[in-house]
């Protein structure tokens, strides 16, 4: 410790409990699941390299059933990896590498799914002028311009990153 440094304050449980609830409830406010954001903020305030579905549980005061789907849809999502703990038949959680990156780059795929069923169902609504249409040629537009935007941007974050 240099002169007039002070030792590192101690790490707050009770505050990261609260963290953890709020930005759960802010993620559910957005429509995400409200205990997979819990699991998924757990791991993300947990020291250790993985917590186990008990210890997910335990943390959360949360049934084995409510962690299990938790964590299938954190998996769904790339944002969390299972690993298996040899010599056991336990599985421990972790946040996955790169997760934002990883979520980002995934959604990616659904914008061209979006693109490519909303010119399908254009040609099926004709040439003609008309508020359906309209409305899906917005929606295919915002998402062409939003899935070239994200693309720039994820390559802007690769590059930030690596600096």
């Amino acid at each position: 410790m240099t002169e007039g440094s002070r030792p590192p304050a101690p790490r707050d449980e009770e505050a990261v409990r609260r963290f953890v609830e709020q930005i759960a409830m802010q993620f559910a406010d957005w429509g995400f699941p409200r205990m997979a954001g819990r699991v998924l903020f757990v791991l993300m305030t947990a020291d250790e390299p993985g917590l186990s579905a008990a210890e997910l549980g335990d943390r959360l005061d949360a049934s084995a059933a409510a962690i299990s789907g938790a964590v299938r849809y954190l998996i769904q999502l790339h944002l969390v990896v299972r690993e298996p703990v040899p010599g056991s038949r336990r599985d421990l959680y972790r946040l996955a590498d790169n997760a934002w990156y990883t979520a980002a780059t995934t959604e990616l795929s659904l914008y061209q799914a979006i693109i490519s069923a909303s010119d399908t169902v254009l040609a099926a609504l004709g040439d003609t002028e008309s508020p359906s249409r309209a409305r899906i040629a917005e929606m295919r537009d915002f998402f062409t311009f939003f899935q070239g935007e994200m693309s720039g941007l994820l390559a802007k974050w690769e590059s930030v990153r690596a600096a």
